[in-house]
C-alpha cells in the first residue's frame, strides 16, 4: 500500500505557511483544496502549485462555523475523499494586552482552535471508517511556554491539549493527529514577514535575542517534518505536537 495519500485539504492557504504547504504537497499527483476567506490569495496559491488544474480554491471564512460543512462539502465533491488535512489558518489577531477581552479571546479561539475541530469532526468519521487519514495541527512553541501574548499562548497551548487528546481517541482507528511546533520563521504574509516590513529594528532584536541560530527560519525548513506527518508512516507521531524551533525554545516537553 502507498504510504503517500493524494487527496488533501489546506486551511489559511492564501499565504504564508499555508501557501507554501500547498505549493510543496501540490507534486507527485496530489489534489488539494484550498481553503481561505481570501480568494485572490487561493488563485495566487493555486497558480503556483504544481498542476494547477488538480486543486480547487474555496473561499470561506472559517470564523463562521456554521460555513464549514459547505467547505467540507465542496472539497469532498471535488476530491473524492478527504485523505489530510493541514490547518495552517491562525494567528494572534494583533491582540497584545494582558488584559485580554472575552470576545477577543473567543475569536481568537474560533480562528486557530474551533475552526479545525469543526473540520475534524466532519472529516474524521471517513477516515476512521477507512483506516487512514492524518490531520495536522499548526501550534507554536507558545504551545509549552508563556513567550507571546496572553491571547496567543493560551489558545497555542490549548491546541496542543487537543492534538494530545485527540490524537488517542483516533489512533485505534488508524487516523494521525500530530501537529507542529514551530518558532519564528518567515515566509510572504506571515506575522515575522510584516514585522520585518513595518520594524526591521524589532525584527533584527527578535533574531539576536531569541535565535540561537543567528537567522530566521525559512518557512520551507518546516517542510520535511509537514511532508512526513501527511504520510502513513507517520503513526508513531499520534497525538504529538513536534517541536522545530531551530534551538530557540526553552521548554522541556516531558
Amino acid at each position: 500500500m502507498s504510504e503517500e495519500h493524494k487527496n488533501i485539504l489546506i486551511t489559511g492557504a492564501s499565504r504564508g505557511l499555508g501557501s507554501i504547504v500547498a505549493q510543496e504537497l501540490s507534486r507527485n499527483g496530489k489534489k488539494i483544496a484550498l481553503v481561505s476567506r481570501d480568494i485572490k490569495g487561493l488563485e495566487s496559491t493555486r497558480a503556483r502549485c504544481q498542476n494547477p488544474d488538480d486543486h480547487i480554491s474555496i473561499p470561506f471564512d472559517l470564523m463562521n462555523l456554521t460555513s464549514i460543512p459547505k467547505v467540507i462539502e465542496v472539497a469532498e465533491d471535488f476530491l473524492g475523499t478527504i485523505d489530510v488535512v493541514v490547518h495552517a489558518a491562525g494567528g494572534g489577531l494583533g491582540f497584545k494586552s494582558a488584559l485580554i477581552k472575552a470576545d477577543e479571546l473567543q475569536k481568537l479561539f474560533l480562528l486557530n482552535l474551533a475552526s479545525a475541530i469543526e473540520i475534524n469532526r466532519l472529516v474524521a468519521e471517513g477516515m476512521c471508517s477507512r483506516g487512514t487519514g492524518n490531520l495536522i495541527h499548526v501550534g507554536s512553541i507558545a504551545s509549552a511556554e508563556g513567550v507571546g501574548s496572553v491571547g496567543y499562548n493560551t489558545i497555542k497551548a490549548a491546541i496542543a491539549a487537543y492534538v494530545r487528546s485527540i490524537g488517542k481517541e483516533l489512533a485505534p482507528y488508524g487516523v494521525i493527529a500530530t501537529g507542529i511546533l514551530p518558532g519564528g520563521f518567515i515566509s510572504p504574509g506571515n506575522a515575522m514577514f510584516r514585522l520585518k516590513e513595518n520594524n526591521i529594528n524589532a525584527y533584527e532584536a527578535f533574531i539576536k535575542e531569541r535565535l540561537p541560530r543567528g537567522k530566521m527560519g525559512l518557512a520551507e525548513e518546516l517542510l520535511p517534518l509537514i511532508n512526513f506527518l501527511c504520510t502513513k508512516k507517520a503513526g508513531m507521531m499520534s497525538g504529538c505536537m513536534v517541536p522545530i524551533d531551530g534551538a530557540e525554545g526553552k521548554a522541556y516537553l516531558i
